[in-house]
Parts: C-alpha cells; sequence; structure tokens
C-alpha cells in the first residue's frame, strides 16, 4: 500500500470546515475522517510521560486510539491493533502527533487515498513539530469572516462563550497561519468560506490543485454523502452540513451579535479583514468595552446555561460529548 501524504486543515474550527471537507471525502484519492482534536488532551493535561520509555509510548498509543472510539463520529471499518502500532512505530520519532499521523495514514492507504487529511484544526499551533515528523505536509488554510466565525463560536460548545474571548482566540490562530506562510510559502493554501459558499466548485479544484488529486464530480453531491447525513442528525452543530451552503450564512453573524459587538470585533480584527478582502460595515475604533475578568464570569455562565440546553434538546449528542470528556480526563500522559 501506499503511505498517503498528510495534509493539515488549519487555523480554528466553526470556518465552514466540514462542509469542505465531506465533499472532499467524496474523492477516491481523499480521505478525512472525523477528527480526533488531540488539542483537547494537550489543553488539559501537562506530558508528564518519557516517551522513550517504552512502557509509556506504549500507553500513550493505547490513549490515542481510545480517543478514536469515543469520538462522536467513528472511523468506519477499522479496529486498530495498539501493538502493531507500536511495532510500527518503536523507531520513527516519538509524539503523540506520530501516533495519530500514522493511524491516518495507515487508514487512508486502506482506502486507497493518495492524501489524507487531519481537521483537528487547533493543532495548527503545533506546526512545527508536524513539519518535522512529515517533511511533506501541505496545509490546508479555511478562512472565514471573523464576524461569521467568532458568532458561531460563541453558540459552539467547543469553545468559549464569549465575544472578546474568541475575538482574542481567532487572532491567535490567525497569526499562526500568517507564520507557516511566512515560513513555508510553498506548503500552504488560503481558501476562504464565503467564497466556497458562493461557488463550491471552484474552490475545490483550487483545493484539488493545490493537493494534487483530480477534481471528482462526486465532490458536488453532498446529499449523498452517508457521513453528511449521519453528522447532521447527531448534532446542532452540524445540522447545515447535508445540504448546499445558504448564501445567507455569510451575513447570518448580524442575527447573534449586538452593534457594540461587531464594531469590536472588526476594530481588533482589522487588519486581516483587510487583507483577506472582507468589507466592514462599522467605524471600527472602539474595542471591547468590558475586561476579559468579564468575559471570564460571562463564559462561564453560559457555559452551564449551554450544557443544560443540550441536555434537554439533544441527549444523544450531550452524552458521547460529556463521555468523551470523562475519558480524556482519564488520561494520564
Amino acid at each position: 500500500m501506499t503511505t498517503p501524504r498528510l495534509v493539515m486543515m488549519i487555523p480554528l474550527r466553526r470556518c465552514g470546515s466540514n462542509a469542505i471537507r465531506l465533499r472532499l471525502n467524496m474523492n477516491p484519492a481523499f480521505y478525512s475522517p472525523y477528527p480526533l482534536h488531540l488539542i483537547d488532551i494537550l489543553s488539559t493535561a501537562t506530558p508528564s510521560r518519557d516517551l522513550s520509555d517504552d512502557e509509556h509510548y506504549f500507553r500513550l498509543i493505547v490513549d490515542v486510539i481510545g480517543l478514536q472510539t469515543t469520538s462522536l463520529i467513528k472511523w468506519p471499518g477499522i479496529v486498530f491493533d495498539p501493538v502493531e502500532v507500536f511495532r510500527a512505530l518503536q523507531h520513527r520519532p516519538r509524539s503523540i502527533h506520530q501516533i495519530y499521523g500514522h493511524l491516518l495514514r495507515e487508514m487512508g492507504a486502506r482506502r486507497g487515498a493518495t492524501v489524507v487529511m487531519d481537521k483537528s484544526q487547533d493543532s495548527a499551533q503545533y506546526y512545527e513539530e508536524y513539519i518535522r515528523l512529515f517533511p511533506d505536509i501541505l496545509f490546508l488554510d479555511v478562512v472565514r469572516d471573523p464576524r461569521g466565525q467568532i458568532s458561531s463560536m460563541n453558540r459552539a460548545i467547543i469553545y468559549d462563550f464569549d465575544t472578546l474571548l474568541n475575538t482574542n482566540r481567532w487572532i491567535k490562530a490567525r497569526k499562526t497561519a500568517d507564520e507557516i506562510r511566512e515560513r513555508y510559502p510553498d506548503k500552504i493554501l488560503t481558501v476562504r468560506y464565503e467564497d466556497f459558499i458562493l461557488s463550491e466548485e471552484t474552490v475545490l479544484r483550487r483545493i484539488c490543485d493545490f493537493l494534487q488529486i483530480p477534481f471528482d464530480a462526486r465532490m458536488m453531491e453532498i446529499k449523498a454523502s452517508q457521513e453528511a447525513q449521519q453528522m447532521s442528525a447527531l448534532s446542532p452543530l452540524w445540522e447545515t452540513n447535508a445540504s448546499l451552503p445558504a448564501r445567507s450564512v455569510i451575513h447570518k453573524f448580524r442575527l447573534y451579535l449586538s452593534p457594540e459587538e461587531i464594531e469590536a470585533i472588526e476594530t481588533l480584527t482589522l487588519p486581516w479583514m483587510r487583507h483577506l478582502h472582507y468589507t466592514t460595515a462599522t467605524p471600527h475604533i472602539h474595542g471591547f468595552r468590558y475586561t476579559e475578568e468579564t468575559a471570564r464570569r460571562r463564559h462561564e455562565d453560559r457555559k452551564k446555561e449551554t450544557w443544560e440546553a443540550l441536555h434537554q434538546s439533544h441527549i444523544q449528542d450531550y452524552i458521547l460529548r460529556k463521555k468523551r470528556a470523562r475519558y480524556i480526563e482519564s488520561t494520564d500522559w
């Protein structure tokens, strides 16, 4: 089997990334299973294992494989044997990212793909390690109007529940993408989600050219994707993934952000909005008029409300996310 080339989608979720991933997945030359989001482990624990120790490394392999089994969307048709994975990786540089990259490429190879993509976008902050481990890696940078993306992040269960906190997160992520582009311009392609909404085929052709895979017209038939149908039924975060993107999404942020929030986002993200050709709507002269401490309090209050609302409205999504969180807490790497 040919080892597929690894691609990482970056740098932040809620940018329309699943819509693009699901369409690319209908191309036989490409594969990207639902991501494991290693950041959820890396951000909640301080690595304490000496990975040069075989026992510690094997335990980490077991933990990563277990993360796949607790994922909201399971990887179809494969069960990984930790012993086989350890043997395959025993003499390679040891890293949690090495393990994940191996699982992804093994999955892609079994499906006959020449390219496999990790959509764990927040892992972009570890890009230097990924380049050391996988020198031919490419980066697909999916950008979205910060007002739309931050609005979506506020209402998701995966980030903060406050506009100030998510704006800071957006800026940090864009700086990471900029850094990759500056250092490795030949390894990165930037596409705007809004351009994808307006012309799916144009953007998909650009991506296929960048990944050096043939364009496949089946990518335009998202309603035929079983994974898209499964995802749209499982969680409110993915309800629109099984249908054509609506142009109204582009300005949907106006329903959820106050004029003050829009102005603050535009003020802080103005250099990126101009560079990425997003049109502003305010004088953008005022940032946020409350402190990060206040933002943290709002986040905690809204977090409780959002989890309770999810419990009441989407019990399966709630239970699966709680189960995954408990599993992550049980890991001791």
